[in-house]
């Protein structure tokens, strides 16, 4: 069965990095709060690209795993993002404008 997430995951990560990008230049935005989040939300399309050489079923399950925890934690960074008005919910949404297609898996 063909599936889609590689090329969502790395749409998302082009996001992420686009994101990182504009907020890079952003009065009172830390370098660590910019590190974490890009580190995070590009490991998650990393992880799910290793998982499809996988050599055994464990080693894929592995792969996965790993990338939904990158996308939980990417989720936390941009949450803390939004709360600490770092950027506003509409401006996240901007960079990604439907949230929900990167994580039906």
């Amino acid at each position: 069965m063909k599936s889609d997430l590689p090329e969502r995951t790395f749409a998302f990560a082009v996001e992420i990095v686009e994101l990182c990008k504009e907020l890079n230049g952003k009065r009172g935005i830390t370098r660590t709060l910019l590190t974490q989040l890009l580190r995070s939300g590009i490991s998650v399309g990393a992880n799910v690209q290793e998982g499809q050489s996988s050599q055994s079923t464990a080693d894929f399950l592995t792969k996965y795993s790993i990338a939904c925890k990158e996308a939980r934690e990417t989720h936390y960074w941009l949450r803390l993002l939004v709360a600490t008005n770092l950027i506003s919910e509409t401006g996240l949404r901007s960079y990604l404008p439907n949230p929900t297609s990167y994580w039906r898996f």
